[in-house]
């Protein structure tokens, strides 16, 4: 070949080399954006669960079973909320991206009043813990404990059900970095608030549950403040109920639930940097899909699903460094602690596993597949899942071991699942169906309306 043929070729490849790398970081940073503010803003807002777990934790053994037993019950019922608020994420983030500024406003007040009718209708959940966990078969004496706690979660998953959705509009519009801030200072001032109401006034449990309910609605009264100055997730979490719920069947039960409960809040609160690259892909693939760009849309999934991989590993090689120290940060119970150094394996198997499905439903619903994503999120965790870890467990006597192992699997196949989905999907014409969606929940703005009337 040429000399100078070749020398063109090695141009052209360096100079397309050269470009891929440029617009792998232009839409790092666009996702990271987004990404950021939300992931600084879940791990802060969750890290209130971990705090009042540790401090509940070193108050009682039987309160932490307890705590352990009803949180995920408040956890799901808060996801629901989230979940049907995933609508607002998916039209606000494709209104946004077709400049229907004015529709996104009408969006978020329709949320509200979907996500508190909810709240409201499942209040029994919460006000009759105790008779419902007896039903269950749970030791009457947690069962009574949970029932005293979760009266206090009632104040909590309603500041969630205005919280999430005040996010997911702002999210959408890229303007959520102030609920970071306001999510790190409600962290900062939840400790303290928590070790005054537990050690110095010794309120005990009530306690620190009071400061969980008071540091919720601060954040959410300044949330307020800040809106207007500016004018499937659940169905996996009711999967952790139940599975919490099986681990109170094992020998132990005290100790196989207070273990498994401290394992799925460190899953869950590393689940919280994941979730915030979740929303990112959800507001990125709605932005792209809005305005109709469909290679744009395709190359930010793979941006997102390999960033979230690479935080994925990162973790997951920590809880295996310090996996045996972990149990400890949250009791003084030797069984409990080492209980949760024999599932730190596990543990960190699930958090690489965790950092992919989320972002491919993240995609999901910015592109307003959210039925298909629900369907795939239930036959995997209740149909597989929740089965193979009830026989590991119960059958093969492998106890709390056997139960995360069902977990994986179920997740395994959830990540399969969702990626098929993902690469089957026609993207141009999913920007057809967007365009379809905005036309057909269109209301004309004020301006509009104005200059209609004008030329009319």
């Amino acid at each position: 070949m040429d000399n100078s043929i070749q020398e063109s070729l090695l141009r052209t490849a360096a100079e397309e080399n050269g470009d891929l790398k440029g617009r792998i970081w232009e839409e790092s940073k666009k996702i990271w954006r987004v990404a950021l503010p939300s992931v600084i803003a879940r791990v802060a807002s969750f890290g209130t669960i971990i705090v009042t777990q540790s401090f509940v934790g070193h108050i009682s053994s039987l309160d932490l079973a307890a705590y352990a037993s009803f949180r995920p019950y408040s956890s799901s019922n808060s996801l629901i909320y989230i979940g049907m608020s995933s609508a607002t994420e998916t039209l606000c983030g494709q209104a946004y991206g077709a400049k229907q500024y004015h529709m996104m406003g009408i969006f978020l007040q329709r949320s509200w009043l979907v996500d508190l009718a909810t709240v409201t209708v499942l209040l029994p959940i919460f006000i009759f813990a105790t008779p419902i966990f007896d039903l269950l078969g749970e030791k009457h004496d947690i069962a009574k404990s949970a029932g005293r706690i979760s009266l206090w979660f009632i104040l909590y998953v309603y500041s969630i059900a205005f919280s999430m959705t005040i996010q997911m509009y702002l999210q959408a519009q890229q303007k959520n970095m102030i609920i970071a801030w306001l999510s790190a200072m409600q962290f900062v001032v939840h400790i303290p608030l928590s070790w005054l109401f537990v050690y110095v006034l010794d309120w005990g449990t009530n306690g620190a549950m009071a400061a969980l309910s008071i540091s919720s609605w601060l954040l959410n009264r300044i949330n307020y403040a800040f809106l207007f100055a500016v004018v499937f997730d659940s169905l996996e979490l009711w999967y952790y109920a139940i599975l919490v719920l099986l681990a109170g069947y094992m020998k132990n039960a005290e100790a196989s639930i207070s273990a498994f409960s401290i394992c799925l809040n460190v899953l869950a609160w590393i689940f919280m940097i994941i979730v915030g690259i979740m929303g990112s892909a959800t507001v990125r693939v709605a932005n792209e899909l809005g305005k109709g760009d469909a290679k744009a849309t395709k190359f930010s999934i793979k941006v997102l699903i390999s960033t979230s991989v690479m935080i994925g590993l990162l973790f997951c090689i920590l809880c295996l460094v310090f996996g045996n120290k972990l149990g400890y940060l949250f009791t003084n119970e030797e069984e409990v602690a080492q209980t949760v150094s024999d599932l730190s394996l596990l543990l960190a198997s699930s958090v690489l596993l965790s950092s992919i499905y989320p972002v491919l439903s993240g995609v999901a619903v910015g592109a307003g597949l959210q039925t298909k994503a629900a369907i795939i999120n239930l036959v995997c965790f209740y149909v597989i899942g929740l089965p193979i870890g009830a026989v590991l467990g119960y059958v093969f006597l492998l106890q709390v071991k056997g139960i995360w192992l069902g977990m994986i699997s179920g997740v395994i196949v959830e990540t399969l699942a969702l990626s098929f989905m993902i690469w089957r999907t026609n993207w141009d014409e999913e920007v057809s169906i967007t365009s379809a969606r905005l036309n057909r929940w269109y209301l004309e703005s004020v301006e509009e309306n104005k200059t209609t009337f004008l030329h009319s």
